[in-house]
């Protein structure tokens, strides 16, 4: 489903992922775990394809400190070859997000939130908003859909957000601390619902987390250390 190969991200002279190879299998939950500054929301970042690995390091004297060949593929799709129209759009259709801070619009609905990736395909409304009432039922919304986030507990936004995230049948699920905002018991019953939402829908997810349960419970736990994974 994902192979990463050589992940390199510089900033400046700053080199925070230092040649990461990575292969997530389809419908695989994986943990990705490591101390604060060790490189796991920027590696998430770039496999979600919301930024770029860097193109490898020359010396001051034009040498290429890193020569081995840089490639991400997801589903079988070359993400390094795709121009930026074309890398949008597979984002929106093949990849969903869900971040610590459920990051849904205030001014809209629980469903009107959960519609937009939707909505951005061209999809139709009738359509869009079906599939978003199924989904928020699903996930015990359903005499919610009309409220407002300020309206909503931490744990029923972030379910909007999943929500959100699941609307457009992604092969992909990526998660960035999905339940550090939220008290013991809604993050509990997030995490069980990733693992229902994978059983259900045969998603992938790529989860980083400081939650040591939530880590342990995934197929896979992987560890990141100063740019690198060494378990």
């Amino acid at each position: 489903m994902i192979h990463a190969k050589n992940i390199h991200k510089y900033y400046d002279q700053l080199e925070v992922l230092k040649g990461v190879d990575l292969h997530i299998k389809k419908g695989e939950i994986v943990s990705i775990v490591g101390a604060s500054g060790a490189g796991k929301t920027t590696l998430l970042q770039i496999l979600g394809t919301l930024d770029k690995p860097s193109s490898p390091q020359t010396t001051e004297g034009g040498i290429q400190t890193n020569t081995n060949e840089v490639s991400l593929t997801i589903n079988g799709e070359n993400i390094l070859e795709m121009n930026d129209k074309a890398l949008s759009k597979f984002r929106n259709l093949n990849l969903g997000f869900i971040f610590q801070f459920h990051q849904l619009l205030p001014e809209f609905t629980a469903l009107e939130n959960v519609c937009i990736p939707s909505y951005i395909a061209n999809k139709s409304k009738n359509e869009v908003e079906k599939e978003a009432k199924k989904l928020l039922d699903y996930l015990g919304l359903s005499h919610r859909i009309d409220h407002k986030p300020n309206e909503l507990s931490g744990g029923e936004q972030q379910r909007v957000a999943v929500a959100r995230a699941l609307i457009n049948k992604p092969d992909v699920i990526f998660a960035d601390e999905p339940s550090g905002n939220l008290d013991t018991h809604s993050a509990e019953n997030l995490h069980q619902l990733f693992f229902q939402l994978r059983d259900e829908f045969g998603q992938t997810f790529v989860i980083v987390t400081h939650n040591e349960e939530l880590a342990s419970m995934a197929d896979r736990k992987l560890v990141m250390s100063d740019g690198q994974i060494i378990a």
